[in-house]
């Protein structure tokens, strides 16, 4: 089954739309921001007007939360020992078994104005995989807006490990291109198609044997990602409707960097290994992989929006009406936690990647939009992925200030009838006692993260190795700075049509 395009398929937000079609996207964009406005407005007004039924929802939402954090730890720790057990596999046995000779392996590196370290030891990685290197595309995929300094770089590290593989490409995205932005998903999708121009369709190389990991120009992949990946790939039913997803660990610097950057990288890694565990509820994010096959039939990744990654699965998911999937290798990539030099532009940083993250709330329109649209797909599959997609941008958004902080109002604005009750006397012990409770999650993410960690330099003293525990207790000031306001202002930001552009991470490192 082939898809057909349609004209809302690649369609990036309301403005690229007209007529009604316009209107009800443009309504969609508005939803997220109204949800999640709408509940802290709503919990300041029942605070100060009827505090006893605030006091009760709040109580509700703290046991809700309880039984949300025991959830998710079981799956987070579920995942944990599914990563333990695959990376203790050896994945190239399990392949002898399947004919996989004829798969290529292509890794697309987009790269922008990044330092030398960071581009040639992500190249560097690819040879010290066990795939052999000469089953390997690699595309180094420049920006012609990075300046002649970039585009020189990519040229030393094409003339120095260009031999090593089947090919190698270095490319450059040209800059103003009408239609596209300039970001990750314009860059790739350019990357790509050289790549079928220049060396599989003058090779005969089968797009359906050819496996396209996308990352991130500081993913370094663990030694036998490549194995994993296929065997995944070569086992799956109808492994031309999947994408794959590895599990992004945030660990290339993260000696170097600070506690805020540590809890917010890891909090990144261990939602992922969740969601691992929750397939039904997963699309593709960062550093991700898919069928060539795939690519070519649905048009490549977006190139007039921010979350490219998540969005590719998106467009498969219509363009082949529901029959399509990710499918979780639980297989660690490794990746750099945020660091800049100094802690003012770390923190800044991090504050401006998880508002990137968050501005995937623009695959809710694009996706309820889509199901209007698109007949085919069950009513009530649509009505679970909508439900998915809303409810997790409105948690992300709200959930952290209703738990450290709305919760409070009904004591401060419930006034002096409200303040002689017994619920309001018990308000907070309740309070207090459920997020005790709940933050017995925390434990378990010490645990994990610790056991995540790699090899400490030398140089690394006993008390930073005692940060990397007692770190944790950062987490609520990080959902709520790193969580709830990005993820407001992202929505803020679509639901007022103020569209946010591609915002390139800066990769630095100590060492």
């Amino acid at each position: 089954m082939e898809y057909t395009k349609t004209p809302y398929f690649h369609v990036g937000y309301a403005r690229d739309l007209s007529g009604t079609d316009r209107w009800i996207y443009r309504a969609l964009e508005i939803l997220p921001g109204v949800l999640s406005w709408g509940t802290i407005i709503a919990a300041v007004v029942l605070s100060r007007f009827t505090p006893v039924v605030a006091a009760i929802f709040i109580i509700a939402f703290d046991v809700y939360w309880l039984l949300k954090t025991i959830y998710l730890s079981a799956h987070l720790r579920q995942n944990f020992k599914r990563m333990k057990y695959h990376l203790s596999l050896d994945w190239q046995k399990m392949l002898s078994s399947l004919r996989y000779e004829d798969i290529v392996q292509m890794v697309i590196f987009p790269y922008y104005k990044e330092n030398r370290d960071v581009v040639e030891k992500a190249i560097l990685s690819l040879t010290l995989s066990k795939w052999p290197s000469k089953k390997i595309i690699v595309v180094l995929s420049g920006e012609e807006r990075a300046g002649r300094e970039a585009f020189l770089l990519g040229e030393e590290l094409m003339s120095k490990y260009g031999g090593s593989f089947m090919d190698f490409l270095h490319v450059t995205h040209p800059k103003d291109v009408a239609g596209e932005m300039p970001g990750k998903g314009s860059n790739i999708s350019f990357a790509a198609k050289k790549v079928k121009e220049d060396v599989l369709d003058k090779k005969g190389i089968s797009y359906e044997n050819v496996l396209v990991s996308a990352f991130d120009i500081d993913t370094i992949p663990y030694p036998q990602y490549f194995h994993c990946l296929t065997w995944h790939f070569l086992t799956a039913p109808d492994r031309f409707r999947c994408s794959f997803q590895p599990v992004p660990v945030y660990d290339n610097n993260i000696w170097d960097a600070p506690a805020l950057s540590r809890v917010s990288a890891l909090s990144a890694t261990f939602w992922q290994m969740i969601q691992q565990e929750r397939p039904e509820k997963l699309s593709t994010f960062s550093s991700h992989a898919v069928s060539f096959k795939v690519l070519e039939q649905i048009g490549y990744w977006q190139r007039n929006m921010v979350s490219e990654d998540s969005r590719i699965f998106w467009n498969a998911y219509l363009a082949y009406d529901g029959d399509y999937r990710v499918v979780p290798i639980s297989y660690p990539v490794s990746m750099d936690a945020n660091l800049a030099p100094s802690f003012f532009h770390t923190v800044k940083n991090i504050y401006k990647q998880q508002r990137r993250w968050s501005f995937g709330v623009e695959n809710v329109p694009y996706v309820i939009f889509g199901f209007i649209k698109n007949k085919k797909i069950g009513l009530l599959k649509k009505i679970k992925m909508s439900f998915a997609q809303v409810e997790g941008f409105w948690s992300l958004a709200t959930n952290p200030l209703i738990i450290f902080f709305l919760g409070w109002l009904p004591i401060f604005l419930g006034g002096h009838d409200f303040n002689a009750t017994i619920l309001s006397y018990n308000l907070p012990a309740i309070t207090r006692n459920l997020m005790t409770l709940a933050m017995f999650g925390l434990v378990l993410s010490a645990v994990i993260s610790w056991k995540l960690l790699p090899p400490a330099p030398k140089t690394v003293g006993f008390w930073k190795r005692v940060s990397m525990i007692l770190q944790w207790v950062l987490v609520p000031f990080t959902l709520i700075i790193f969580g709830s306001l990005p993820g407001l202002d992202a929505q803020t930001r679509l639901m007022l049509g103020k569209y946010l552009g591609f915002w390139v991470t800066p990769k630095h490192r100590k060492s």
